[in-house]
């Protein structure tokens, strides 16, 4: 190999890594988002101990929202969607229209694998996404209405935690190169068995299907 040819070499391999890295630049490798998340359940009330007349749904709720976006290239992006443990109500139905069941708080950690989509220019920049959730539910409480139907102060309400698919779409909003504005709507599939015990002994029983609506607004940084 000839001495010009020696040269080449390492100055090819230097231009096409500052060129990778110029490249790079243009997009921050972390985001985070922080603003107001909303949680609301979609599903019907389900059945308790598969009667029609006694029904089981749970209320929505507002928190504070915050999720850390990973950025793998221009194209992709890891998000974990977090928040404050969101409170919801559980209501009756049917029979027992109108009943406060009872309270339950849960936090619903997501993963989603974003993808950019190109277009809008450089300032809009809408993306679609699929993930995962866990949902851990804690602090059940029962309400004063399900004690009088069970004629029973000594009622628990236990929820499972669930794991199941989520499917999210937005949009990020640049205002310069460190601020923008992060607008997202995400639909997750949660599902849990709710278990009611009077005097230690479980007594009804209910598939709870939440599959809650998430709207997501924030204000965003990148680092």
């Amino acid at each position: 190999m000839t001495g010009s040819k020696l040269l080449a070499a390492p100055l090819l391999l230097s231009g096409s890594l500052i060129l990778s890295s110029s490249a790079f630049a243009q997009f921050p490798s972390y985001s985070v988002n922080v603003g107001a998340i909303h949680v609301n359940p979609t599903s019907t009330a389900s059945d308790i101990n598969e009667n029609p007349a006694l029904k089981l749904g749970v209320g929505s709720d507002t928190q504070l929202g915050i999720t850390l976006d990973y950025h793998i290239n221009e194209r992709w992006t890891f998000e974990l969607v977090a928040a404050l443990p969101f409170e919801h109500d559980i209501e009756g139905a049917g029979g027992l229209d109108g009943s406060g069941l009872g309270t339950t708080k849960h936090l619903p950690p997501t993963l989603f694998a974003q993808y950019m989509i190109p277009c809008c220019g450089e300032r809009v920049q809408p993306f679609v996404s699929l993930g995962v959730n866990y949902t851990t539910f804690f602090e059940e409480e029962a309400g004063s209405d399900l004690k009088a139907v069970l004629s029973s102060d000594d009622v628990t309400l236990e929820l499972d935690d669930s794991f199941g698919l989520a499917a999210q779409l937005g949009v990020n909003v640049s205002i310069n190169e460190q601020w923008g504005a992060h607008f997202m709507a995400a639909w997750i599939d949660i599902d849990s068995d709710a278990d009611i015990y009077v005097n230690g002994v479980k007594t009804l029983s209910s598939d709870v299907e939440i599959d809650p609506t998430v709207l997501f607004m924030a204000l965003r940084y990148n680092f």
